[in-house]
């Protein structure tokens, strides 16, 4: 099944994220998949989560991607929407299912985490660079793409290397490497994560997983292995994060976080990252911004916290208000603000809990004399 572009090109936003979303069944307690006896439904993605997280800082965004022309693709299009993206581009597959993923309550880090992937043969899997409307896809300031879809499928990989190819007038592209082993039956990894990190403009990588996918270990071998995008970010886990952009080298070191759920952080960094380079904030106040996100992801039991009101589930949320105001952004984004400025001896000090959002000022986290 083919999908043709509009006649006329799409509106420029923000943010475009091109990936598989999935309904996640979470447990209602703690225990194993064989023991839960019910789950809430809530969504996964990483692509789309980023876009969630952009769409209600006030930033536009556009989803892309297939979803089964059944009751689970409704509710991914309806709460991704519900967040202000823009989903006018995602694609219904009438011969495909909505892919779905159900895990335990634990810690994704620890043996005990059980999870259970329902997504071979998904309608997003079958994405090609035919049945994706590329035009809508290449009109945005930036293109977030991860390796998660280059490992669903031949096809899909095809997609990504037609997007990260170069050509004149593309976007920003945008890579996190995402590394997923389960994914890689075929142990292409390697290769195909490599070729793509090399056509980004932007790559997000965590130290642990260029080690292991790619032998690399320590920020500067990653960089001798990736010489090409104008940037890269190492993601260090709790000890930082180190960036190589136009020649120089940045280094900000994580605040301490009161985590309360380990998952969602390198999607919410991205975000945060994303959008203080798209407001052209100084590349220290990016590496904060990302930090920052990560923590507001980390300090909440979800991927994704409650959407905010939006006008209507297709509707993006504007990057400019009437007049050509900047569009309204949340409080706490203020307060995000507010923190990444902190001089260097404060930032070491932070300590981020949860409700750290909706905190009024950084003395509450900061003790300031």
């Amino acid at each position: 099944m083919t999908a043709t572009g509009p006649r006329n090109a799409p509106d420029v936003v923000d943010v475009i994220a091109l990936g598989e979303s999935m309904v996640t069944f979470l447990p209602s307690r703690p225990g194993r998949l064989a023991d839960v006896p019910s789950f809430d439904r809530a969504i996964g993605g990483a692509e789309s989560n980023v876009a969630c997280v952009l769409a209600a800082a006030g930033h536009s965004a556009r989803w892309i991607s297939r979803v089964g022309a059944d009751g689970f693709g409704d509710h991914l299009v309806e709460t991704i929407g519900a967040y202000g993206v823009d989903v006018t581009a995602v694609r219904r597959d009438p011969a495909r299912p909505t892919g779905v993923y159900f895990r335990t309550a634990g810690d994704r880090a620890t043996d005990a985490h059980e999870v259970a992937y329902y997504r071979a043969g998904s309608a997003a899997s079958a994405m090609t660079a035919g049945n994706v409307d590329l035009t809508a896809a290449r009109a945005g300031r930036v293109l977030h793409l991860t390796g998660i879809t280059a490992a669903l499928s031949r096809p899909c990989r095809g997609l990504l290397h037609e997007l990260t190819a170069p050509r004149p007038g593309r976007p920003l592209v945008s890579f996190d490497v995402n590394h997923r082993p389960g994914l890689w039956p075929d142990g292409d990894d390697a290769r195909v994560l490599l070729e793509l990190a090399r056509g980004a403009d932007l790559v997000f990588v965590g130290a642990d997983e260029a080690q292991e996918v790619w032998g690399r270990h320590g920020a500067e071998a990653v960089r001798r292995a990736l010489p090409g995008p104008a940037t890269l970010v190492v993601k260090q886990g709790g000890h930082g994060v180190t960036v190589f952009d136009d020649g120089r080298v940045t280094f900000v070191p994580a605040p301490r976080v009161d985590v309360v759920a380990a998952v969602g952080a390198g999607d919410a960094f991205a975000a945060g990252f994303l959008s203080a380079t798209l407001r052209a904030l100084p590349m220290k106040a990016r590496l904060r911004h990302g930090h920052l996100w990560a923590a507001a992801a980390l300090t909440v039991p979800g991927d994704l916290a409650v959407p905010p009101p939006a006008p209507h589930p297709a509707t993006p949320r504007p990057a400019t208000a009437p007049g050509g105001a900047a569009a309204p952004r949340p409080a706490w984004m203020a307060h995000a603000d507010r923190l990444a400025a902190l001089d260097d001896d404060a930032w070491g000090r932070l300590r981020l809990g949860p409700g750290w959002t909706q905190a009024a000022a950084a003395t509450e986290e900061v003790p300031i004399p």
